[in-house]
């Protein structure tokens, strides 16, 4: 079984960890067309709560397209984190080329009216070795 990779970053106190993986079920490389998922995992460990209320995404792939995503929260939801709660969730990309790099921000909303940013690290979009 192969490893995936995993990666971390925390900002504000807010952790943000992404697994992506390639999808060869749903991919095309003959067509151009390969498609990722990946699994967030956004843990809050500051000493405030916030709702995350917007995302900011940087999705680049292997042959110099490059193209932003951004809109209110995530898969339609926009989560409320106390101190020490955890949302997940999965979501995918197309890309076509065989590799990428995703990277971006969460923006949260923090009582009365300050927001502010968490990082999503960089991650690499790979179609792994058969």
């Amino acid at each position: 079984m192969q490893k995936r990779p995993f990666y971390y970053k925390e900002t504000h106190g807010f952790r943000v960890a992404v697994i992506p993986e390639y999808l060869s079920e749903e991919s095309d490389a003959d067509a151009g067309r390969f498609v990722f998922s990946y699994l967030v995992r956004i843990e809050n460990c500051s000493r405030t709560n916030a709702q995350l209320i917007r995302r900011h995404w940087v999705i680049s792939d292997a042959i110099g397209e490059q193209y932003t995503v951004s809109g209110d929260g995530v898969v339609g939801q926009q989560p409320f984190l106390r101190i020490g709660d955890v949302h997940e969730y999965r979501s995918f990309c197309v890309l076509k080329s065989s590799r990428g790099t995703m990277s971006g921000y969460y923006t949260f909303f923090q009582h009365p009216t300050d927001t502010f940013d968490v990082d999503i690290p960089l991650f690499d979009l790979v179609v792994p070795f058969t």
